[in-house]
Formats: C-alpha cells, structure tokens, sequence
C-alpha cells in the first residue's frame, strides 16, 4: 500500500511539475505565436509599399540593362529587379521576426545563430554588388574594345574582346569571394600564375603579329594627309579617281573599272596628282 501511495505522489508532483512549465511556457508560446502573425501582416503591408514605391521609381527600367549584360557569351539573363529587391527584404524581416519569436521562448541557440545570419547578409548583398558591377563593367569594355578594333578593322576583335571581359570577371569575382569572407588565396595566386603567362604569350603574338597593321595604320594616315576621296591620279599606269581611302587599302576608280590597291604600294610608288 504504502508503494502504491508512493507512486501516486510522484505522479501526482510529476503532473503538477509538468502543468507548472506548461503554466509558464503558454504565455511564451501564445506571445511567439502573436510576434509571427503581427510578423505576416507587417510584412505584407511593407511589401505591399515598397513595391508601389519600386515602380514609382521606375526601377524596372534596370530590367533591360541588366538582362543585356552577357554572363557566358550569350544575353541569357533573365532578371526581374523589383522581385529581387522585394526577396530580400521579404526574408530579412522573416528572419527577425523570427529572432523575436525565438527569444520570446528562450530559444537562445537559435536566436544567436538567426542573428549571425543577418550580420553576415550585408557582406552577402555587397559582394553580390560587387559581381553585377564586374559583369557591368566587363560587358562595358568588350563592346568598346570589339568597336575600336572593328573600326581599325583588326582581326580577331570578337576574341579579345571577351578575353578582357573574362579577365574582369574572373578579377571582381575573386574581390566578391573575398568580401564575403571567402579565403581566396590559393585561387589567387593559381588564377594570377595562368593570367600572366597566357597575357605575356598574347601580348608577344600581338606584338609580332600586328606589326603589318600598326604599319598599314601608318600608311593610311599619310596617304590621307597627301590624298583625298574625289582626288584624279596617276598609279603604275592606272589613271581614276579615288573612291576610298581604308586603313589598308586604296580604292580607284577608272575607265577599265574599279581597283582596290594595297595601302603600302599608294605609299612606296611614284604617284601622280592630276587633280
């Protein structure tokens, strides 16, 4: 008899213990639960707003800029800026509602590991700035090295161009890594090894390879300052006028037809003036 009571008190004060923490535990639960649902509606009314005030501020236009930068050689990006913009803020104030809630049940472990998170998103954000700006850039300067070249009317402009891209891409993605807080040492050191020696064998084959053009360039600015389009003149026996000056090439027109003369024989021949 006496075991039998003496299993009724412990029930009875593990009951009691347990409707005790429940006791203390429900305010808690039921204030985590109200943090939530005030939570939900604060952040369908910001959302709400801040997306009124995104297209007021016709930030949308961005769309198309940044949907025309190239990212593998192809305009394959597909970026909506407001739904971007409306993400992040949608999961930063989860998050410290979130926080809120956890603290309010003394969930520390949680609550510290939440907030470690949002500490680190501000690096997250400005490191994927930083990438978005090295495409930016890098898109920048491979349309205006193949417009320079094509206007020289240089070979290979379409592979120069995108080696420079590719370099600034590969730069700042590295400086991204790093202001996230990647340790990007080896990778550096790896990537700066390759970049050299492949800049130093192209800059070699560039330099070999384009000493004609540098000349031809030469010539076509002499022969300008001497010739003009609409000039008559005399050549290894043709008599025309001129119809074109190009940077390697002469072209003249006579009475047996049309002669395109290479830029180094205008230069190095005896040429008549007529008019």
């Amino acid at each position: 008899m006496e075991i039998i009571n003496e299993w009724k008190n412990v029930t009875l004060e593990s009951l009691s213990g347990m409707g005790k923490e429940m006791a203390l535990a429900f305010p808690k639960i039921l204030g985590s639960i109200v943090i939530l649902i005030l939570g939900w509606i604060v952040i369908k009314i910001v959302l709400f707003l801040l997306k009124k005030i995104l297209k007021l501020a016709k930030v949308d236009l961005l769309n198309d800029k940044i949907n025309g930068m190239e990212v593998t050689g192809k305009g394959e990006l597909n970026v909506d800026v407001i739904k971007v913009i409306l993400g992040f803020v949608r999961w930063f104030l989860i998050l410290v509602f979130l926080i809120v809630a956890a603290d309010i049940l003394d969930w520390k472990i949680i609550s510290k590991e939440i907030g470690n998170l949002l500490h680190y998103l501000p690096k997250f954000f400005s490191a994927l700035a930083l990438l978005m700006l090295g495409f930016y850039i890098g898109n920048f300067v491979k349309k205006t090295i193949k417009r320079l070249f094509d206007s020289l009317e240089f070979g290979g402009s379409n592979i120069v161009s995108s080696l420079f891209f590719y370099v600034i891409v590969i730069f700042m993605s590295i400086t991204a890594l790093n202001q996230a807080g990647v340790d990007t040492t080896i990778i550096t050191n790896n990537i700066t090894l390759i970049l050299g020696s492949f800049l130093l064998a192209f800059a070699l084959g560039v330099g070999l390879g384009s000493r004609e053009i540098v000349a031809d360039i030469l010539r076509a600015f002499y022969t300008r300052k001497t010739y003009v389009v609409g000039d008559r003149i005399v050549i290894d026996g043709n008599e025309g006028t001129i119809k074109a000056i190009e940077n390697n090439s002469l072209t003249l027109e006579t009475h047996e037809g049309r002669f395109v003369i290479p830029i180094k024989d205008v230069v190095s021949q005896k040429v008549q003036i007529k008019s």
